[in-house]
């Protein structure tokens, strides 16, 4: 059938309020994915815009169906609307444009917060304007509100027990390479046998996944965690070994160490008393020399020799000091510069308590890898999932104008989800910074250990979670998995002002998208 034109004007603009819905989707939550990655240096962001923008639209694309259909037609019951098919139509321009208005503002605040729980409280606001409390699925927003607690608790349970894991058999050993390389052929079989799973279970029609049973996606699931094992031990291993070894070789000729691992000091040759330092203290003076009223060269430091350099001058009166900063490196300072750094002191010795467990430069390169891989596959489950938010009200709008009857009959048209995935990554990458910032480095600083560990924890929470039909979020499971294993690793890893004020945006999120929506319904209905 034909679009009625009287409809049309509706169809167009939840079109457009679509696309700007899927953009503030992909600014905010895709943050899920890559945050993590790019916080631990493991990808830079433009390529984390480059992989998101590949997998968010195959993600979209082969099995985004699913959660769309169920978003359109499983958060409310539509059978009171036949008849008044235009009022189902304007409800649900109105859900778009309510989760867009809160997902613009959450992201310009740089809070990371549920998109599910924003498209789900607008469809209820404008819901509630139209037809009462009546057909609105209240237990199955109990259990969103009980999401709040569980999704990040159980999260950041199964991801703590990882790391620990990781931090019992690795980090905490002398010889990290060596007991890395041992674990590998599991990190990297596990992480395709959970991904697997998620992606052939009841999934893709088009992909024909939904007629393979039970057992077959444990016999699939299990079988390429195992091939890819056999795979990784008998090329990946070695490979990673001697390429690793040469990278670490290749930093501490550059750090100016030695072959005994000593590094020359930066006043030698110079005429200036120096103290030996405490290793406690990150930042501490180690002498003193009188510039006797004339300016006094600063001091480049070039693979732990002393050189006059481009750094400028110390301050031509009073004393000036040599300092040894966190890596040991020394640099001779004015006073101008002896009062910011210890300016900066506090905030230095702050951090201290932040890099208790690190990871060395060769476990560092042996977690990247897995680390982006993760992020792939946590990108391409978001993109099927996620993208629902954005057009799952576009899909009922364009589906009732053209049956005319609020059944919703037809499928969802592979166009509309590549369309919701599009908008996905345009917002990605022109916005998707700010979140990322704060998932990766404003709320707990992120190495690729325990990045991988957080990236496995939460899919495997989520996995579970919707396998068990509990509505939880992404978001949530990615938050609670950074503080905690942040917790973890050091007392002073987290910031918890900001994540006192994530939680705060996520139960603000439902009855805020709900009130823009059934504002925007109320005019609708009043003023058309």
């Amino acid at each position: 059938m034909e679009i009625p034109s009287e409809w049309l004007w509706i169809v167009i603009v939840s079109f457009i309020v679509s696309f700007v819905l899927a953009f503030g989707i992909g600014a905010n939550d895709v943050a899920n994915s890559f945050g993590t990655s790019v916080g631990a240096k493991v990808l830079t962001l433009v390529q984390a815009c480059i992989l998101g923008t590949i997998f968010e639209i195959a993600g979209a694309v082969l099995i985004g169906y699913k959660v769309s259909d169920t978003i359109r037609k499983g958060i409310i019951d539509v059978r009171p609307y036949n008849g008044t098919e235009d009022l189902l139509l304007l409800g649900n321009l109105s859900a778009l444009s309510g989760s867009c208005l809160w997902l613009m503002i959450a992201t310009f605040l740089r809070l990371p917060v549920s998109a599910t729980h924003s498209i789900v409280g607008a469809t209820v606001g404008f819901s509630l304007v139209a037809k009462g409390a009546d057909g609105v699925g209240w237990v199955k927003l109990g259990m969103i509100v009980a999401s709040w607690f569980i999704s990040p608790l159980a999260s950041g349970i199964i991801t703590t027990l990882l790391f620990m894991f990781v931090r019992k058999l690795i980090l905490d050993k002398e010889n990290q390479l060596k007991r890395g390389l041992i674990l590998l052929p599991f990190f990297y079989g596990i992480t395709i046998c959970i991904n697997a799973f998620s992606i052939f279970h009841d999934g893709s029609t088009l992909l024909h996944f939904n007629k393979i049973p039970l057992y077959g996606v444990f016999v699939l699931s299990i079988g390429l965690g195992v091939l890819t094992a056999v795979v990784v031990r008998l090329f990946v291993v070695p490979w990673q070994r001697k390429k690793i070894k040469n990278e670490v070789l290749a930093i501490k000729q550059e750090e100016g160490e030695g072959e005994g691992g000593e590094k020359k000091s930066l006043a030698s040759g110079l005429d200036i008393e120096i103290v030996v330092p405490d290793p406690v203290e990150k930042l501490q003076a180690e002498g003193e020399a009188s510039t006797k009223g004339h300016k006094l060269p600063a001091v480049d430091v070039i693979n732990g020799n002393a050189t006059n350099g481009s750094a400028g001058y110390a301050k031509a009166t009073d004393t000036a000091k040599v300092f040894t900063d966190p890596e040991g490196r020394e640099t001779l300072l004015g006073e101008k510069e002896l009062d910011e750094k210890d300016d900066k002191k506090v905030e230095m010795d702050m951090q201290k308590g932040r890099d208790e467990i690190e990871d060395k430069p060769e476990t560092k390169q042996l977690f990247s890898f897995l680390q982006i891989l993760t992020a792939i596959f946590g990108s391409f489950a978001h993109g099927g999932n996620d993208v629902s938010n954005a057009i799952a009200p576009l899909v009922a709008v364009w589906m009732i104008a053209h049956e005319q009857s609020v059944a919703q009959k037809a499928p969802t048209p592979i166009w509309v989800l590549f369309y919701g995935g599009v908008g996905i990554s345009v917002g990605l990458c022109v916005w998707g910074r700010r979140v990322i910032k704060t998932m990766g480095e404003d709320l707990s600083k992120i190495t690729p250990s325990s990045g991988f560990c957080i990236e496995i924890g939460a899919a495997i929470t989520v996995l579970v979670a919707s396998k068990l039909g509990i509505p939880i979020s992404t978001t949530h499971c990615k938050v609670g998995s950074i503080v905690t294993v942040g917790r973890v690793r050091s007392r002073s890893n987290v910031d918890w002002s900001l994540f006192r004020n994530i939680f705060i945006a996520w139960i603000v999120t439902l009855p805020a998208s709900g009130a823009f929506s059934a504002v925007l319904m109320a005019i609708f209905k009043y003023a058309l």
